[in-house]
């Protein structure tokens, strides 16, 4: 996939993937793609939230992502935020952008905390 960890801390978590490798046959990005970069972030950034609060394991247990537009090359670059940080439960809003800044897509990832 290509994914590259750019920023990580518990209130955000930044990262990019390249569009090139990561394409459905029509020369677009997958969509599952862009949910493999949205868990991803998201699941870091439970991560990190859960390690604080001593529930350093993060599960994701619901992702949904609405497309919004079309990429053909270049890099997309997500950025995680807290929606809910709780003690049992973390969702975050992952934010999808293309070379120009535009939004390519909006998910939301929920992860269960468990204790290691």
């Amino acid at each position: 996939m290509g994914i590259k960890i750019l920023e990580l801390t518990t209130e955000r978590v930044v990262g990019t993937m390249p569009v090139d490798g990561n394409t459905q046959p029509y020369g677009l990005l997958h969509g599952g793609a862009s949910c493999v970069l949205a868990e991803t972030l998201g699941s870091f950034a439970a991560a990190a939230h859960g390690h604080r609060i001593g529930r350093g394991i993060a599960l994701g247990v619901d992702i949904s992502a609405t497309h919004h537009k079309a990429v053909r090359t270049g890099t997309v670059t997500g950025v995680a935020t807290p929606a809910h940080a709780g003690r049992g439960v973390a969702t975050y809003e992952i934010v999808i952008t293309d070379d120009d800044g535009d939004r390519v897509c909006t998910a939301r990832l929920t992860c269960m905390l468990r204790a290691a």
